[in-house]
């Protein structure tokens, strides 16, 4: 990415970023915490993610109004949520997540903050992501992969982009010529395991 697409994508993070609090989206015990830069529980084994890692996985994805976009392991919503204002209108975004009672809540909360092009679901058994909604142009996945997770991959549109933390890297995955390739990011990362990788 250019050095002025990558401020364009910045500053688009920042703005979205900024009309959706973290503590909006967390668990009442937790929302003391908001301002942390850190991981935080919301139950069931789950976390949101530290607002720099997800200002970071964010830019590096740069989500273009319009866009069909997936969120792998959306938990509390708050990513979810984020990326609906990055795609506006005119986009949407389907965020999954393994656990019941999170999508629950996350649902919830996007009803109250009027993102109808935003909804949340669990996968179907045994499947990464939701292919019979794809393909996406950006994929978004907050759990870690120990390999690409080739059911992901299949899901990008043809100019498709997906971020993710591949063992301990957060990468940029595009497909050129029906190969991947992967673009790691400075830095290394923790997050919990994506299931089915």
């Amino acid at each position: 990415m250019r050095h002025a697409d990558r401020t364009s994508a910045q500053r688009r993070v920042e703005d979205a970023m900024a009309a959706t609090p973290r503590s909006a989206y967390l668990p009442p015990g937790q929302r003391w915490a908001a301002d942390h830069d850190e991981p935080l529980r919301i139950g069931h084994g789950a976390t949101c993610s530290q607002p720099t890692t997800v200002r970071t996985m964010l830019s590096l994805l740069d989500v273009r109004e319009g866009q069909r976009v997936l969120d792998v392991g959306s938990g509390s919503g708050w990513t979810t949520a984020i990326l609906a204002r990055l795609v506006g209108t005119t986009g949407s975004v389907l965020g999954v997540e393994i656990v019941p009672e999170l999508v629950e809540d996350a649902a919830a909360r996007l009803r109250r903050d009027k993102l109808g092009h935003a909804a949340v679901r669990v996968p179907d058994a045994d499947v990464v992501g939701a292919p019979d909604a794809g393909p996406f142009d950006r994929i978004l996945v907050s759990a870690m992969a120990q390999t690409l997770p080739e059911q992901l991959v299949e899901q990008l549109a043809p100019d498709g982009l997906m971020v993710l933390p591949l063992d301990g890297r957060v990468v940029r995955v595009t497909v050129e010529d029906n190969v991947p390739r992967v673009d790691p990011a400075p830095g290394w990362y923790r997050f919990v395991p994506l299931l089915g990788s």
